[in-house]
């Protein structure tokens, strides 16, 4: 997964920590946004369009502060 960026929502004061949504980029990719999906069990990414972003929201986010599942579903989906 080289050249992959993660990003999450800053949180801002009194803002309250839900489920956490992380937001991708590969190189000069397009962007995902992945979630939680409690139905299915697993995180669902899904491709957005830069306008859409929260861009001024986002702050990176370390490998290592990623939920296990979601490190799995990234490797299924940026296959090398």
């Amino acid at each position: 997964m080289n050249g992959l960026r993660i990003y999450i929502g800053q949180k801002g004061p009194g803002q309250r920590s839900l489920d956490p949504v992380f937001y991708t980029r590969r190189a000069g990719g397009p962007y995902y946004r992945w979630r939680y999906e409690e139905f299915r069990g697993r995180w669902l990414g899904s491709r957005m369009h830069s306008f859409d972003l929260p861009i001024t929201e986002l702050v990176s986010a370390p490998w290592n502060q990623l939920p296990t599942a979601l490190k799995a579903s990234l490797g299924e989906h940026y296959v090398d």
